[in-house]
């Protein structure tokens, strides 16, 4: 004795299938799908997009040999909003002259600290140096590579001295001035492409 299963039709699927017919209800029922499919990918996405992270391209020569021109990073904009920038991050932020701009240069002045670009090298006056310590910046500047300019700033609550890696090429604190950490827009997490460069970046290590 055979048994017989019927499967009833979805009221989705009886109303279109009813209203446009088998084969246009049918193509009814796949847009649907479809637009719902848009709607909850959107739903995950836009707020990934827009509050956790975000693609940059790099423009110019400020940050070689460690960033090129043209280079695709994600920038992470959730870590910033638990905790404080760190020393030696490399950070997107506004131009505070141009907003409308943005900029990728490495932290190296924090809150409450005064800075001093000297004879060549950045020296950090801050609690633990009261009289003053030069940054070692080996760890991604060449021996070579000096800091031009004389320049000694104290910095406030929430702001910080940037500077590019390359320092000859870099238009940042020593110029414009310290910027808020309202400007900034978060830290470099990723280097997508080039892809023989993709990699995530560590914070320096300091001498103090």
């Amino acid at each position: 004795m055979f048994r017989f299963s019927h499967q009833h039709d979805t009221p989705a699927d009886t109303f279109w299938h009813r209203k446009f017919g088998p084969a246009a209800g049918a193509v009814a029922m796949f847009l649907i799908e479809v637009i719902q499919i848009i709607i909850i990918s959107g739903a995950i996405i836009i707020p990934i997009r827009y509050f956790l992270i975000q693609p940059f391209y790099v423009k110019g020569a400020s940050m070689e040999p460690n960033f090129f021109d043209n280079e695709y990073l994600i920038i992470d904009e959730l870590s910033y909003r638990m905790r404080e920038p760190l020393r030696g991050e490399i950070i997107v932020f506004r131009y505070p002259k141009e907003p409308s701009q943005f900029f990728i240069k490495r932290v190296v002045g924090l809150p409450g600290e005064t800075v001093e670009v000297t004879d060549g090298h950045v020296v950090v006056y801050n609690d633990e140096n009261p009289n003053g310590k030069a940054l070692e910046e080996t760890s991604y500047l060449s021996e070579s590579e000096l800091t031009q300019g004389k320049k000694k700033v104290t910095l406030g609550v929430d702001e910080y001295f940037v500077l590019g890696d390359n320092r000859n090429e870099s238009l940042d604190s020593r110029s414009f001035g310290p910027i808020h950490a309202s400007d900034i827009t978060g830290r470099v997490w990723v280097r997508g492409l080039p892809l023989s460069r993709v990699g995530t970046f560590d914070v320096p290590q300091y001498n103090f």
